[in-house]
């Protein structure tokens, strides 16, 4: 794997986690304004998420590495996106299978898992590259204090 530089997010947790995860995904754009996109076509995504927290499990892991996988690429990979009805909803523009959508719905589904676990870590970033020229960074508005 190349090794990636990352944008960095302001925090002040004592440990960050950082997991790069790729899948390979075929999705549609359900909106004329997405010219050729509107196509079923693939892409081989490449993900990097930002975990902070001050305080690890019982196992010595602020997150479990494998779980983040399994949330991401486990449910993902070699999938059509537009299929994941619970996540995607083609009613609605701010839930089209796009990049910016992709990044905040995996976001949405790893803090989901982190907000179980009893140190209470957070998701700060999500990045997401849909080709080797484009990506998206997603992060939250506020990044939840626990403590």
């Amino acid at each position: 794997m190349i090794q990636q530089i990352y944008p960095q997010v302001q925090h002040s947790y004592s440990y960050e986690l950082n997991k790069d995860m790729h899948f390979a995904a075929a999705h549609f754009v359900p909106h004329e304004a997405a010219g050729k996109c509107q196509n079923i076509h693939g892409h081989a995504y490449f993900v990097n998420v930002t975990i902070g927290g001050d305080e690890l499990d019982e196992s010595g892991f602020l997150v479990n590495f494998q779980v983040l996988k399994k949330l991401v690429s486990g449910q993902f990979d070699h999938t059509l996106l537009n299929d994941h009805d619970q996540l995607f909803n083609e009613q609605s523009a701010n839930d089209f299978p796009t990049t910016e959508v992709i990044a905040r719905k995996i976001y949405e589904l790893i803090q989901a898992h982190l907000d179980t676990l009893p140190n209470k870590p957070s998701c700060l970033q999500v990045f997401v590259r849909e080709t080797p020229t484009s990506y998206v960074v997603y992060r939250p508005k506020q990044v939840k204090k626990h403590g």
